[in-house]
């Protein structure tokens, strides 16, 4: 089966087809290369976990170089909302295709966004007919929270870490999203990273790593 994406990919560390899949979401102006470096992380807790990283389908329209899942030129909520509507047949086609190739379903599938993929992946995934394992979202947003209540479909569990001196994504959006999932009854939990700008660091890598393996049913050694 032909994906409409492509990307860096890990293959399970057990050697073995894998029983789960991690996608990681990158942000504006990057591409795929940006998060598979920490997939050998998630693989020491997840041994029969395949990890993807897929490049966004557009070229940034903001940089001469990295990839978009959609403009972000206009940064107001109306835009980005047509944004995420115009990309998520794409989104939700390239989940569908590789679980449907590795015979895998959504409850064996976990997110990782960050910045732009953590809006892709709170608009697409909880606008899915199937809850997926788990959604960890680094430095991003939920885009138009009002449309959500009308919208929402499943709620997977979410995790939302967030520095508190981003200067790219406000760090206030991250209480912005918790309060809103928590008034639609998602599971959610929040980390504020004191001190952290635009990026992942330690501490937050591991705790999230521990709260994806833990809704894969896997425990951390």
């Amino acid at each position: 089966m032909t994906l409409p994406l492509t990307g860096p990919s890990l293959s399970p560390k057990s050697g073995r087809p894998p029983r789960q899949v991690v996608i990681f979401l990158h942000g504006l102006g990057a591409d795929g290369d940006d998060l598979i470096g920490l997939a050998p992380y998630f693989a020491e807790v997840l041994p029969e976990a395949e990890f993807l990283s897929p490049h966004a389908p557009y070229p940034c329209d903001m940089a001469p170089y990295g990839r978009q899942w959609f403009s972000l030129q206009d940064f107001s909520h109306d835009a980005m909302l047509r944004g995420l509507t115009g990309v998520k047949p794409v989104f939700d086609s390239y989940l569908d295709a590789v679980l449907e190739s590795r015979g895998l379903t959504d409850a064996d599938l976990a997110l990782v966004g960050f910045s732009q993929g953590t809006m892709l992946s709170l608009h697409g995934t909880l606008r899915r007919s199937r809850p997926i394992a788990a959604l960890l979202g680094f430095s991003g947003m939920l885009v138009a929270p009002d449309r959500l209540m009308a919208e929402i479909a499943v709620r997977p569990p979410v995790m939302l870490i967030h520095g508190d001196q981003d200067p790219v994504v406000p760090f206030a959006a991250m209480d912005l999203a918790n309060r809103a999932l928590e008034a639609l009854a998602v599971p959610v939990i929040s980390l504020a990273r004191p001190g952290l700008g635009h990026s992942i660091d330690d501490e937050g890598l591991v705790r999230g790593i521990g709260f994806v393996a833990e809704a894969l049913g896997k425990k951390q050694a």
